[in-house]
Protein backbone atom coordinates (compact mmCIF):
# COMPACT_ATOMS: atom_id res chain seq x y z
CA UNK A 1 0.00 0.00 0.00
CA UNK A 2 2.83 2.38 0.89
CA UNK A 3 4.60 1.61 -2.40
CA UNK A 4 1.42 2.25 -4.37
CA UNK A 5 0.95 5.55 -2.56
CA UNK A 6 4.55 6.58 -3.18
CA UNK A 7 4.30 5.71 -6.87
CA UNK A 8 1.09 7.73 -7.10
CA UNK A 9 2.76 10.70 -5.50
CA UNK A 10 5.73 10.41 -7.85
CA UNK A 11 3.50 10.29 -10.92
CA UNK A 12 1.49 13.23 -9.64
CA UNK A 13 4.60 15.29 -8.94
CA UNK A 14 6.07 14.54 -12.36
CA UNK A 15 2.88 15.31 -14.24
CA UNK A 16 2.00 18.50 -12.35
CA UNK A 17 5.62 19.65 -12.40
CA UNK A 18 5.73 19.27 -16.18
CA UNK A 19 2.38 21.04 -16.47
CA UNK A 20 3.47 23.98 -14.33
CA UNK A 21 6.75 24.28 -16.24
CA UNK A 22 4.85 24.29 -19.53
CA UNK A 23 2.39 27.04 -18.58
CA UNK A 24 4.72 29.14 -16.45
CA UNK A 25 7.29 29.29 -19.24
CA UNK A 26 4.55 30.60 -21.51
CA UNK A 27 3.60 33.19 -18.90
CA UNK A 28 7.20 34.41 -18.77
CA UNK A 29 7.41 34.50 -22.57
CA UNK A 30 4.13 36.40 -22.83
CA UNK A 31 5.36 38.95 -20.31
CA UNK A 32 8.60 39.35 -22.25
CA UNK A 33 7.01 39.99 -25.64
CA UNK A 34 4.10 42.09 -24.38
CA UNK A 35 4.26 45.85 -24.27
CA UNK A 36 4.81 47.84 -21.07
CA UNK A 37 2.35 47.29 -18.26
CA UNK A 38 1.48 50.99 -18.02
CA UNK A 39 0.08 53.15 -20.78
CA UNK A 40 2.30 55.98 -22.06
CA UNK A 41 1.86 59.05 -19.87
CA UNK A 42 0.33 57.19 -16.95
CA UNK A 43 2.04 57.00 -13.56
CA UNK A 44 3.81 53.69 -13.14
CA UNK A 45 1.67 51.21 -11.23
CA UNK A 46 3.54 49.93 -8.19
CA UNK A 47 1.62 47.51 -5.95
CA UNK A 48 2.50 47.57 -2.29
CA UNK A 49 4.99 44.84 -1.51
CA UNK A 50 6.39 43.54 1.73
CA UNK A 51 9.65 41.78 2.38
CA UNK A 52 9.34 38.06 1.75
CA UNK A 53 6.19 38.32 -0.42
CA UNK A 54 7.71 36.33 -3.29
CA UNK A 55 8.59 33.43 -0.99
CA UNK A 56 5.13 33.44 0.58
CA UNK A 57 3.52 33.38 -2.87
CA UNK A 58 5.63 30.37 -3.82
CA UNK A 59 4.65 28.69 -0.56
CA UNK A 60 0.93 29.24 -1.22
CA UNK A 61 1.40 27.88 -4.74
CA UNK A 62 3.06 24.69 -3.47
CA UNK A 63 0.48 24.28 -0.70
CA UNK A 64 -2.24 24.21 -3.35
CA UNK A 65 -0.74 21.12 -4.98
CA UNK A 66 -0.15 19.48 -1.61
CA UNK A 67 -3.83 19.96 -0.78
CA UNK A 68 -4.81 18.61 -4.20
CA UNK A 69 -2.73 15.48 -3.65
CA UNK A 70 -4.25 14.92 -0.20
CA UNK A 71 -7.75 15.10 -1.70
CA UNK A 72 -6.75 12.51 -4.29
CA UNK A 73 -5.36 10.18 -1.61
CA UNK A 74 -8.57 10.59 0.39
CA UNK A 75 -10.50 9.38 -2.65
CA UNK A 76 -12.44 12.60 -3.16
CA UNK A 77 -11.58 12.60 -6.87
CA UNK A 78 -9.17 10.77 -9.18
CA UNK A 79 -5.70 12.00 -10.06
CA UNK A 80 -5.71 14.20 -13.17
CA UNK A 81 -4.89 12.47 -16.43
CA UNK A 82 -2.88 15.29 -17.99
CA UNK A 83 0.03 13.61 -19.74
CA UNK A 84 -1.40 12.05 -22.88
CA UNK A 85 -0.30 12.40 -26.49
CA UNK A 86 -3.57 13.82 -27.81
CA UNK A 87 -3.71 16.35 -24.99
CA UNK A 88 -0.10 17.37 -25.61
CA UNK A 89 -0.90 17.99 -29.28
CA UNK A 90 -3.99 20.01 -28.36
CA UNK A 91 -1.97 22.00 -25.79
CA UNK A 92 0.63 22.94 -28.41
CA UNK A 93 -2.09 23.96 -30.84
CA UNK A 94 -3.76 26.13 -28.19
CA UNK A 95 -0.43 27.70 -27.27
CA UNK A 96 0.11 28.68 -30.89
CA UNK A 97 -3.37 30.25 -30.96
CA UNK A 98 -2.70 32.08 -27.70
CA UNK A 99 0.48 33.73 -28.97
CA UNK A 100 -1.12 34.61 -32.32
CA UNK A 101 -3.87 36.40 -30.42
CA UNK A 102 -1.59 38.00 -27.81
CA UNK A 103 -0.82 41.21 -29.80
CA UNK A 104 -4.55 42.00 -30.06
CA UNK A 105 -5.06 41.36 -26.34
CA UNK A 106 -2.02 43.48 -25.52
CA UNK A 107 -3.28 46.34 -27.69
CA UNK A 108 -6.61 46.37 -25.87
CA UNK A 109 -4.80 46.38 -22.55
CA UNK A 110 -2.63 49.33 -23.51
CA UNK A 111 -5.66 51.21 -24.83
CA UNK A 112 -7.82 50.10 -21.87
CA UNK A 113 -10.45 49.07 -24.43
CA UNK A 114 -12.62 46.28 -23.11
CA UNK A 115 -15.93 46.97 -24.81
CA UNK A 116 -15.42 46.23 -28.53
CA UNK A 117 -17.46 43.05 -28.20
CA UNK A 118 -20.59 45.21 -27.96
CA UNK A 119 -20.26 45.97 -31.66
CA UNK A 120 -20.72 42.27 -32.44
CA UNK A 121 -24.21 42.17 -30.96
CA UNK A 122 -25.43 45.69 -31.69
CA UNK A 123 -29.19 45.66 -31.91
CA UNK A 124 -29.59 42.40 -29.99
CA UNK A 125 -31.36 42.59 -26.63
CA UNK A 126 -30.59 39.12 -25.30
CA UNK A 127 -27.48 39.98 -23.29
CA UNK A 128 -27.20 42.19 -20.19
CA UNK A 129 -24.93 45.19 -20.65
CA UNK A 130 -22.38 44.11 -18.05
CA UNK A 131 -21.77 40.91 -20.02
CA UNK A 132 -20.89 42.62 -23.30
CA UNK A 133 -17.28 43.34 -22.47
CA UNK A 134 -13.89 41.89 -23.34
CA UNK A 135 -13.18 40.53 -19.86
CA UNK A 136 -9.42 39.97 -19.52
CA UNK A 137 -9.21 41.89 -22.83
CA UNK A 138 -9.79 38.55 -24.53
CA UNK A 139 -10.76 38.58 -28.19
CA UNK A 140 -14.46 37.94 -28.65
CA UNK A 141 -15.29 38.36 -24.98
CA UNK A 142 -17.44 35.40 -23.99
CA UNK A 143 -19.21 35.26 -27.34
CA UNK A 144 -16.92 33.58 -29.87
CA UNK A 145 -16.06 29.94 -30.57
CA UNK A 146 -12.36 30.80 -30.56
CA UNK A 147 -12.69 32.26 -27.07
CA UNK A 148 -14.48 29.14 -25.83
CA UNK A 149 -11.65 26.93 -27.10
CA UNK A 150 -8.82 29.17 -25.92
CA UNK A 151 -10.10 30.15 -22.46
CA UNK A 152 -8.53 27.23 -20.57
CA UNK A 153 -5.10 27.98 -22.03
CA UNK A 154 -5.43 31.67 -21.16
CA UNK A 155 -6.24 31.05 -17.49
CA UNK A 156 -3.64 28.32 -17.07
CA UNK A 157 -0.95 30.63 -18.44
CA UNK A 158 -2.18 33.43 -16.19
CA UNK A 159 -1.98 31.20 -13.08
CA UNK A 160 1.16 29.31 -14.05
CA UNK A 161 -0.59 25.96 -14.47
CA UNK A 162 -2.55 26.16 -11.19
CA UNK A 163 -6.10 26.81 -12.49
CA UNK A 164 -7.20 23.18 -12.73
CA UNK A 165 -5.80 22.38 -9.29
CA UNK A 166 -7.72 25.32 -7.79
CA UNK A 167 -10.93 24.03 -9.40
CA UNK A 168 -10.26 20.56 -8.02
CA UNK A 169 -10.17 21.95 -4.49
CA UNK A 170 -13.73 23.17 -5.13
CA UNK A 171 -14.55 19.67 -6.38
CA UNK A 172 -13.17 18.29 -3.11
CA UNK A 173 -15.57 20.48 -1.16
CA UNK A 174 -18.47 19.27 -3.32
CA UNK A 175 -17.36 15.66 -2.81
CA UNK A 176 -17.37 16.09 0.97
CA UNK A 177 -20.83 17.69 0.78
CA UNK A 178 -22.42 14.69 -0.98
CA UNK A 179 -20.34 11.92 0.62
CA UNK A 180 -22.49 8.93 1.53
CA UNK A 181 -25.28 9.86 -0.92
CA UNK A 182 -25.94 7.85 -4.08
CA UNK A 183 -24.58 10.14 -6.79
CA UNK A 184 -27.47 9.19 -9.06
CA UNK A 185 -29.82 10.94 -6.62
CA UNK A 186 -27.85 14.19 -6.45
CA UNK A 187 -29.07 16.64 -9.06
CA UNK A 188 -26.28 19.18 -9.61
CA UNK A 189 -26.35 22.60 -11.24
CA UNK A 190 -23.06 24.22 -12.27
CA UNK A 191 -23.66 27.96 -12.60
CA UNK A 192 -21.61 29.77 -15.28
CA UNK A 193 -20.42 26.39 -16.52
CA UNK A 194 -18.52 27.95 -19.43
CA UNK A 195 -16.91 25.43 -21.75
CA UNK A 196 -17.52 22.58 -19.30
CA UNK A 197 -14.08 22.40 -17.70
CA UNK A 198 -15.29 22.09 -14.10
CA UNK A 199 -18.17 19.78 -15.01
CA UNK A 200 -15.70 17.47 -16.71
CA UNK A 201 -13.71 17.31 -13.45
CA UNK A 202 -16.95 16.56 -11.56
CA UNK A 203 -17.81 13.74 -13.96
CA UNK A 204 -14.35 12.21 -13.61
CA UNK A 205 -15.20 11.77 -9.92
CA UNK A 206 -18.95 11.15 -10.22
CA UNK A 207 -19.61 9.68 -13.67
CA UNK A 208 -23.29 8.94 -12.98
CA UNK A 209 -24.32 12.21 -11.37
CA UNK A 210 -27.19 13.97 -13.19
CA UNK A 211 -25.95 17.50 -13.82
CA UNK A 212 -26.96 20.68 -15.61
CA UNK A 213 -24.64 23.43 -16.76
CA UNK A 214 -25.97 26.98 -17.10
CA UNK A 215 -24.10 29.61 -19.10
CA UNK A 216 -25.01 32.82 -20.91
CA UNK A 217 -22.67 32.26 -23.88
CA UNK A 218 -24.03 30.15 -26.80
CA UNK A 219 -20.45 29.55 -27.98
CA UNK A 220 -19.29 28.27 -24.58
CA UNK A 221 -22.44 26.14 -24.25
CA UNK A 222 -21.74 24.57 -27.65
CA UNK A 223 -18.14 23.80 -26.62
CA UNK A 224 -19.35 22.29 -23.33
CA UNK A 225 -21.82 20.02 -25.12
CA UNK A 226 -19.00 18.68 -27.29
CA UNK A 227 -16.70 18.09 -24.34
CA UNK A 228 -19.37 16.37 -22.26
CA UNK A 229 -21.06 14.37 -25.01
CA UNK A 230 -19.90 11.07 -23.46
CA UNK A 231 -22.23 11.58 -20.48
CA UNK A 232 -25.86 11.37 -21.66
CA UNK A 233 -27.28 12.55 -18.34
CA UNK A 234 -25.71 16.00 -18.72
CA UNK A 235 -27.74 18.97 -19.94
CA UNK A 236 -26.29 22.35 -20.94
CA UNK A 237 -28.70 25.27 -20.75
CA UNK A 238 -28.12 28.71 -22.28
CA UNK A 239 -29.20 31.40 -19.83
CA UNK A 240 -28.28 33.82 -17.04
CA UNK A 241 -28.31 32.88 -13.36
CA UNK A 242 -30.01 36.15 -12.39
CA UNK A 243 -32.99 34.92 -14.43
CA UNK A 244 -32.50 31.20 -13.79
CA UNK A 245 -34.87 29.13 -15.98
CA UNK A 246 -35.50 26.44 -13.36
CA UNK A 247 -38.28 25.53 -10.94
CA UNK A 248 -37.99 26.24 -7.22
CA UNK A 249 -35.92 23.71 -5.24
CA UNK A 250 -34.78 21.93 -8.42
CA UNK A 251 -31.24 21.02 -7.33
CA UNK A 252 -29.73 19.20 -4.38
CA UNK A 253 -26.30 20.69 -5.06
CA UNK A 254 -25.14 23.85 -6.83
CA UNK A 255 -21.62 24.91 -7.79
CA UNK A 256 -20.39 28.24 -9.08
CA UNK A 257 -16.76 28.71 -10.11
CA UNK A 258 -15.22 32.11 -10.98
CA UNK A 259 -18.43 34.02 -11.74
CA UNK A 260 -19.14 36.50 -8.96
CA UNK A 261 -16.05 38.69 -9.46
CA UNK A 262 -17.39 39.48 -12.94
CA UNK A 263 -20.86 40.53 -11.76
CA UNK A 264 -21.87 44.07 -10.78
CA UNK A 265 -22.93 44.34 -7.12
CA UNK A 266 -26.64 44.53 -7.96
CA UNK A 267 -26.48 41.44 -10.16
CA UNK A 268 -24.63 39.53 -7.43
CA UNK A 269 -27.69 40.00 -5.25
CA UNK A 270 -30.05 38.83 -7.97
CA UNK A 271 -27.83 35.79 -8.58
CA UNK A 272 -27.72 34.91 -4.86
CA UNK A 273 -31.50 35.15 -4.66
CA UNK A 274 -31.93 32.82 -7.63
CA UNK A 275 -29.37 30.30 -6.35
CA UNK A 276 -31.27 30.15 -3.07
CA UNK A 277 -34.60 29.75 -4.88
CA UNK A 278 -33.50 26.75 -6.98
CA UNK A 279 -31.56 24.95 -4.21
CA UNK A 280 -33.46 22.38 -2.18
CA UNK A 281 -33.65 22.81 1.60
CA UNK A 282 -30.63 20.97 2.98
CA UNK A 283 -28.84 21.28 -0.35
CA UNK A 284 -25.19 22.31 -0.71
CA UNK A 285 -23.85 25.33 -2.58
CA UNK A 286 -20.13 25.37 -3.41
CA UNK A 287 -18.85 28.85 -4.21
CA UNK A 288 -15.34 29.21 -5.67
CA UNK A 289 -13.85 32.51 -6.75
CA UNK A 290 -10.90 34.79 -6.23
CA UNK A 291 -9.57 35.31 -2.74
CA UNK A 292 -10.53 38.69 -1.30
CA UNK A 293 -8.63 41.40 0.51
CA UNK A 294 -7.48 40.10 3.87
CA UNK A 295 -8.01 36.40 3.13
CA UNK A 296 -4.29 35.88 2.68
CA UNK A 297 -2.45 39.10 3.45
CA UNK A 298 0.71 37.78 1.79
CA UNK A 299 -1.16 37.65 -1.51
CA UNK A 300 -3.03 40.96 -1.30
CA UNK A 301 -0.60 42.74 -3.59
CA UNK A 302 -1.29 40.25 -6.39
CA UNK A 303 -4.98 41.22 -6.23
CA UNK A 304 -4.07 44.83 -6.98
CA UNK A 305 -2.95 43.85 -10.48
CA UNK A 306 -6.28 42.47 -11.66
CA UNK A 307 -8.33 45.67 -12.10
CA UNK A 308 -5.29 47.42 -13.63
CA UNK A 309 -3.68 44.80 -15.85
CA UNK A 310 -6.88 43.03 -16.92
CA UNK A 311 -10.32 44.21 -17.84
CA UNK A 312 -12.12 43.30 -14.61
CA UNK A 313 -14.50 46.23 -14.06
CA UNK A 314 -16.24 44.79 -10.97
CA UNK A 315 -13.26 43.21 -9.26
CA UNK A 316 -12.57 46.07 -6.85
CA UNK A 317 -16.10 45.89 -5.42
CA UNK A 318 -15.85 42.09 -5.30
CA UNK A 319 -12.78 42.28 -3.05
CA UNK A 320 -14.87 43.72 -0.22
CA UNK A 321 -18.14 41.84 -0.77
CA UNK A 322 -19.36 39.93 2.30
CA UNK A 323 -20.56 36.66 0.81
CA UNK A 324 -21.38 35.11 4.16
CA UNK A 325 -23.87 37.91 4.73
CA UNK A 326 -25.05 37.98 1.11
CA UNK A 327 -25.98 34.31 0.99
CA UNK A 328 -26.98 34.29 4.64
CA UNK A 329 -29.84 36.65 3.76
CA UNK A 330 -31.23 33.85 1.60
CA UNK A 331 -31.02 30.99 4.04
CA UNK A 332 -27.49 29.69 3.52
CA UNK A 333 -25.12 28.84 6.35
CA UNK A 334 -21.36 28.41 5.96
CA UNK A 335 -20.11 24.84 6.40
CA UNK A 336 -16.46 25.30 5.47
CA UNK A 337 -14.03 27.83 3.99
CA UNK A 338 -10.85 26.79 2.23
CA UNK A 339 -8.12 28.80 0.51
CA UNK A 340 -6.41 27.31 -2.53
CA UNK A 341 -3.64 29.71 -3.69
CA UNK A 342 -5.63 32.53 -5.37
CA UNK A 343 -9.01 30.85 -4.98
CA UNK A 344 -11.39 30.85 -2.04
CA UNK A 345 -13.88 28.00 -1.71
CA UNK A 346 -16.90 28.45 0.55
CA UNK A 347 -19.43 25.66 1.02
CA UNK A 348 -22.87 26.73 2.16
CA UNK A 349 -25.82 24.63 3.26
CA UNK A 350 -29.41 25.74 2.61
CA UNK A 351 -31.41 25.86 5.81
Amino acid sequence: MSLKRDLGRARYAAAQGARVAWYFSQYLLARRISGPFDRPGEPKFEPKAAEGDAQRIRTAFLELFAKDRINIELGLYPAPDDIRLERAVAAMRNTASFFRDLPRVDQRRLERDGTEVREQVRGEQRYPTYYLQNFHYQTGGWLSQDSAKLYDTQVEILFGGAADAMRRVALGSLARAIRGVDQRNVKLLDVASGNGRFLRQVLAAFPRIPATGLDLSPAYCAEARKRLAAWPQIEIVNGAIEQAPFEDASFGAVSCVYLFHELPPRVRRDAARQIARITKPGGAFVFADSIQTGDAADLDRMLEYFPVGFHEPYFSSYLNEDFTALFGEHGFEVEEVELAFLTKVIRFRKR
